[in-house]
């Protein structure tokens, strides 16, 4: 059987490499987002869309969830991150993923993201900015989780903007990623919303500085602040 030459050798080890490098970085942006694998996983929204906000673990910041009364977003709602890199605007999808919008904005509106830092780039395998953890540690959360919002059809094209878990199903907190470049994930992250193409190029600039100290997923090389979210 005629061996493989060199070429076709080296072919394999790059894609497998990528591979690897595919599924590390999946494997973080899951065990890096919020409450650890422990916490409980939230209940389902209701047929009557009722949101559920049970407490889990310590929050970074003191911060209250969304009261049962509060009224749940019905449109889309227009959210700006103002950060130390250029302003990222947004559009959330309220009447598809109201539980999950519900909850930013609340975070919002109590400054819990405010002077913040993304505190994670990936630039190869995915292509995503994870911010929304006050703590910078990837670890932090508002001391609440909520359920997934999925429709098993998910994709994460440019622009997308999604929430970030452990893993599990139910983990969602505060943190959020904000994708610069197709990326091909399984569907178990909640699509929230869209950046603008002025956001996008904000974050796809963010990306191409790369990584600090190199490699290809930690720290962005531009350190990017959250200074203020703007709701409406």
């Amino acid at each position: 059987m005629p061996r493989p030459g060199r070429s076709s050798l080296e072919h394999v080890r790059t894609r497998l490499i990528s591979a690897a490098l595919a599924a590390s970085a999946l494997l973080l942006l899951a065990g890096c987002a919020g409450p650890g694998p422990s916490a409980p996983p939230a209940s389902e929204p209701s047929a009557a869309g009722a949101c559920a906000y049970p407490t889990s673990g310590k929050p970074s910041v003191d911060v209250t969830p969304p009261s049962a009364d509060t009224e749940r977003p019905t449109g889309d709602v227009e959210v700006t991150l103002d950060t130390s890199a250029g302003e990222i605007p947004m559009t959330l999808t309220g009447a598809r993923t109201p539980c999950t919008v519900e909850s930013f904005v609340s975070l919002a509106q109590q400054q819990y993201f405010t002077n913040t830092q993304c505190h994670r780039l990936t630039t190869q395998g995915i292509f995503v900015l994870q911010c929304g953890d006050p703590t910078g540690s990837g670890r932090g959360g508002p001391g609440y989780t909520f359920a997934d919002e999925l429709d098993g059809g998910e994709t994460y094209p440019a622009g997308t903007v999604a929430m970030a878990n452990t893993g599990q199903p139910g983990t969602n907190g505060s943190q959020f990623f904000l994708v610069y470049a197709d990326t091909e994930l399984p569907p178990k992250y909640t699509v929230f919303g869209k950046m603008s193409p002025e956001g996008l190029a904000v974050v796809e600039k963010i990306g191409q500085a790369g990584v600090s100290g190199g490699g290809a997923d930690g720290a962005p090389a531009t350190p990017v602040e959250i200074t203020a979210v703007t709701v409406g």
